[in-house]
């Protein structure tokens, strides 16, 4: 997964206020709940040591989501009492929480865009009967995205209205735009729901690369909820799975570690690869939010990371802090264009739950 999303987080040095915070509007009295939320984290970042500019920055946009509807939350970042990140969240955060720290509490955020899958979805409505040869309407919508975060983000939509007697025809140039669409959003999935008579017609027109990613789903197919087309089929589909080039990526590791090629396993190893640079993706085995509990040294730059304060010290880094080790090691990602793999122990078993592909080695990689 890539985290370029992320890097408008590290263009300002810190300190930063991260707020985490449920903006559901499937509850009574929305706004109230949300006012009375924030109520609470305004309170405590006020403790932490936040200045009033910097909260009246935060109060401005939080619950400013209003056009979501449903169930979903807020991530917002602010630092020097500028607004630097706001993020939706796809599912509400299981606590709010408010942070006021050196490094932002990104890893949340990281969380809810785990495990990226990009897709496109189609819904075909039509009431007739299974044949062109009658009179009525095909209406065709499609949009691309990301799961599971573009269900409160959806993307541009495509509308089609087509007369029944011209489907079959009209189909062929319709699959031709979708595969144009499918290809400029790396889909790894078509996921098609719908009439079966229409959806039937239009599947077996389209190019045999984009047919080939298709998933057939049922279910109700609302278009007008606001939120992502097929938003509860994509859960289906899409649960338990990684990105086809988070695939590749673990797959390329595998290879690699059989080899004794260019990667790393093992936390020591790891931190001091990102300390080079090196590190092309981080693979981790535990949920990222589970980094939380450990500990690591950090300096001013992404690359300034370490074990021990002496070890960070060694290098030159004055004043070196210790931090939480998830903050610090989306930093050194974001900041090295370092990319982020959670996988499955079942699938790849890591030593200590952490490893790296490297974009090369040296005589000073440590192993």
């Amino acid at each position: 997964m890539r985290l370029s999303f992320l890097e408008p987080l590290y263009a300002e040095p810190g300190p930063f206020a991260s707020v985490y915070l449920d903006t559901s509007r499937n509850v009574e009295h929305p706004e109230r709940a949300i006012a009375l939320r924030w109520g609470r984290l305004r309170e405590s970042l006020s403790r932490q040591g936040s200045d009033r500019a910097l909260l009246n920055v935060l109060e401005e946009v939080v619950g400013a989501d209003t056009e979501v509807p449903g169930v979903h939350g807020q991530a917002i970042f602010a630092a020097h009492g500028t607004l630097v990140l706001d993020g939706e969240l796809p599912r509400p955060p299981e606590h709010d929480s408010a942070r006021y720290s050196t490094l932002p509490d990104a890893m949340p955020l990281v969380t809810q865009h785990v495990p990226e899958i990009p897709y496109m979805a189609v819904v075909v409505h039509y009431g007739g009967l299974p044949t062109a040869e009658t009179h009525g309407w095909v209406t065709l919508e499609a949009e691309t995205g990301t799961w599971p975060a573009s269900t409160v983000t959806p993307g541009e939509r495509l509308h089609r209205r087509v007369a029944v007697a011209t489907w079959h025809r009209t189909s062929l140039r319709l699959g031709h735009q979708l595969d144009d669409r499918a290809r400029r959003a790396h889909a790894d999935a078509v996921v098609v729901g719908g009439d079966e008579w229409a959806c039937n017609v239009l599947i077996r027109r389209l190019p045999h690369t984009l047919r080939d990613k298709v998933v057939r789903v049922g279910g109700r197919t609302p278009t007008d909820t606001g939120r992502a087309l097929l938003e509860p089929q994509l859960d289906g589909v899409f649960r338990g799975r990684m990105a086809a080039h988070d695939q590749e990526l673990v797959d390329i590791f595998i290879g690699r570690r059989a080899l004794h090629g260019p990667m790393t396993e093992g936390l020591a190893a790891t931190v001091a690869a990102l300390q080079r640079g090196q590190v092309a993706a981080l693979l981790l085995n535990r949920p990222p939010g589970s980094w939380s509990s450990l500990r690591l040294w950090a300096g001013s730059q992404p690359t300034q990371l370490a074990l021990t304060e002496a070890e960070l010290m060694s290098f030159g880094v004055r004043a070196p802090r210790e931090e939480r080790a998830d903050e610090a090691l989306v930093r050194a990602l974001v900041g090295t264009g370092a990319e982020l793999v959670v996988v499955p122990e079942s699938e790849l078993r890591l030593y200590e739950g952490v490893g790296a592909l490297l974009r090369y080695t040296d005589p000073g990689t440590p192993t």
